[in-house]
């Protein structure tokens, strides 16, 4: 559907006097360009973001894939390894940081296996997966399904899946549902770092109102032709915490919970923070959409790049989201060039993301800014907006 703002009809009296409207003459063939409204049907396809993209960037390379792997894990154990030797309680908090964000890192290179943007071979990818994610207690299977609902309804109020704007964990809730919850309950969803801190509980329990885990093979996540592959990630992740008991046997609960479980925490911050801000915070309210209103295309045009200064290419450009969204299957060392050559054609639809320093500082205060408008969706509407409780402002 190609939809444009109606132009604003210039009076008789301003036709006369030859006058001007908010800056723009109406007399003559002049006229007053439309504001832009970035909940209109895009005047463009997907196939035209597509052909802007150059075709290299859609080549997958195994190797360069498995040097990146290669390149995390050993700085994972040599993390590790310094910490352990040094142990001094002036290096254990620099660890923790450094550490959780590796695992960080080792995420989203078990996210591409994931998206099958690893390699083009299905078995390295899950070979792979299951290695980077059991080891930071990700069930693989149960999570690339999740997340591929995710990805194939991004932006719809009903069937987004992993931060939907009714029942996710972090996201907002139906104004109904927002009214009748105790002030305990919106310190806990909406105070950092509570909300931080959902990604475990998404996996066993999935959000609020919705039914199962991704860890149980008969879960309503998946169909029956699934389970045998969720069923492999269980026992692949509880063999991952059968390991981290008999260390914790061997060397002691608290050099563990110093060597992996601050870490742990540490990463499961970052996923929440990285995934919260890809969808949420812009200054102007990011659309939802309902019924007809919504399209794969749409919905992934409301997603948000964010640059993390020094840590982009430490957890692998995840912050170029828009383009990641639209086309997962691209691995993650071509997303910027992608993002480049497709931001012509999605013009002001793509929101340019503000520039980090070294580290991204910055995004703390629109975290916490979003935390306190960003509450609830309208039960009605086709096309919705995230609304602000006036009496948290």
């Amino acid at each position: 559907m190609r939809v444009s703002a109606p132009l604003r009809v210039a009076t008789v009296e301003e036709e006369r006097e030859g006058g001007e409207v908010n800056g723009k003459r109406v007399n003559g063939n002049e006229k007053e360009e439309p504001e832009f409204d970035p909940a209109m049907p895009p005047p463009f396809g997907l196939a035209e973001i597509r052909a802007a993209i150059p075709k290299h960037c859609w080549v997958k390379d195994p190797w360069r894939s498995m040097s990146y792997v290669v390149r995390d894990v050993v700085v994972v154990f040599g993390l590790a390894a310094a910490a352990a030797f040094l142990n001094n309680w002036m290096v254990w908090p620099l660890y923790w940081v450094a550490q959780g964000t590796m695992f960080w890192a080792l995420f989203v290179l078990g996210h591409d296996c994931g998206h099958g943007s690893f390699s083009s071979n299905p078995k390295l990818n899950s070979v792979a997966g299951h290695l980077l994610h059991s080891s930071i207690l990700v069930p693989y299977h149960g999570w690339r399904i999740s997340h591929r609902t995710h990805h194939q309804n991004h932006g719809h109020v009903e069937n987004d899946e992993s931060w939907h704007p009714v029942n996710g964990l972090l996201l907002l809730l139906p104004e109904k549902l927002y009214r009748s919850l105790d002030s305990a309950t919106r310190i806990l969803r909406f105070t950092v770092p509570f909300p931080m801190l959902a990604y475990p509980l998404y996996l066993w329990k999935r959000s609020p109102g919705k039914k199962g885990s991704h860890f149980h093979p008969d879960s309503d996540l998946f169909v029956p032709n699934e389970r045998k592959d969720v069923l492999t990630s269980t026992v692949c992740w509880s063999a991952m915490v059968a390991m981290l008991a008999g260390l914790a046997w061997k060397f002691g609960l608290v050099p563990m919970i110093k060597l992996y479980g601050i870490p742990y925490l540490i990463f499961v911050m970052w996923l929440d923070f990285v995934t919260y801000l890809h969808h949420h915070g812009h200054d102007e309210k990011l659309p939802w959409y309902r019924g007809k209103e919504w399209s794969y295309l749409r919905g992934g045009l409301t997603t948000l790049d964010r640059d993390y200064g020094w840590i982009n290419n430490i957890h692998h450009d995840i912050g170029t989201h828009v383009v990641h969204h639209l086309f997962p299957q691209i691995p993650h060392y071509h997303l910027v060039e992608a993002t480049e050559a497709a931001k012509p054609v999605i013009g002001k639809y793509y929101r340019e993301p503000e520039k980090s320093g070294p580290l991204p500082f910055h995004l703390f205060g629109i975290l916490a800014k979003s935390l306190r408008h960003d509450r609830y969706v309208t039960d009605t509407g086709d096309v919705v907006y995230y609304q602000t409780d006036c009496q948290t402002k």
